[in-house]
């Protein structure tokens, strides 16, 4: 890091946990983020921000008037434009010391095997179920750890799913992929803007302390807000035995 970098990065530095090691550790990760839409938004400033060196963004959509109540990296003047383009320049206008590679297109299995064992850590940002299973069985594959979350309406969930530990279950664990939940969107349930924020920034944070080597206690718990009534709750986690996905790794 250069006197520049020192300066921008001394708030990190100054923890004791960070130090230089762990913002060079962030300044030389690499993140894949699955999604650039309300989560995706929140988890893009942060990590970019923060010195996370690359990031990867994958997000078919295009930036609509409905995505600017709480989608933050998108602006009026890029209506129309690619989510990850407008993510981009989000992203390359608060921290240009970084390199975001922006790709517009839909995260297929083909896809994912091919990019998630290049990365640290993937965060996922994304509202459907068939990508969520995906990116998880990617993610098991590769033994690279996920940070997943999800908001609807007023209830926000997230957890770190991170299948290098033994007794980390993988999202199918939660989640069967031959149960799916009847499918429920923003555009038909409603969303409260501010509480895509916090969850994504909680997904960031993760994020930023797996590529850091930062130790996390996240992996096997479940943290679920109620917006409404600013509660939480939280399930711990364990290991289905019959898991489709992860139950014959070690």
């Amino acid at each position: 890091m250069d006197d520049a970098a020192l300066l921008r990065y001394s708030r990190h530095i100054l923890l004791d946990a960070v130090g230089v090691e762990g913002q060079q550790n962030a300044l030389n990760g690499h993140a894949l983020l699955i999604g650039a839409g309300g989560l995706g938004s929140a988890v893009a400033l942060y990590l970019a921000a923060s010195g996370v060196g690359r990031m990867t963004l994958v997000d078919g959509d295009r930036v609509e008037l409905t995505n600017l109540q709480r989608q933050i990296a998108h602006t009026q003047d890029r209506l129309g434009q690619p989510k990850v383009d407008s993510a981009r320049l989000a992203m390359l206008a608060l921290n240009p010391g970084i390199q975001v590679q922006a790709i517009s297109a839909r995260a297929d299995a083909e896809w994912l095997d091919r990019w998630v064992p290049q990365v640290g850590v993937v965060v996922d940002g994304c509202d459907n179920f068939e990508t969520r299973q995906r990116v998880n069985a990617a993610c098991v594959q590769h033994g690279v750890p996920l940070v997943s979350g999800s908001v609807l309406g007023f209830d926000g969930q997230f957890s770190v799913f991170d299948t290098r530990r033994p007794d980390s279950p993988c999202y199918a664990c939660l989640f069967p992929p031959d149960a799916p939940p009847p499918e429920v969107r923003c555009a038909t349930m409603g969303v409260l803007a501010p509480l895509v924020g916090v969850m994504g920034t909680l997904q960031a944070t993760e994020a930023l302390k797996i590529l850091m080597g930062l130790s996390s206690d996240v992996p096997g718990r479940l943290l679920m807000l109620d917006g409404q009534r600013l509660q939480w709750t939280e399930l711990r986690l364990g290991r289905a035995p019959d898991c489709l996905v992860c139950a014959q790794r070690p």
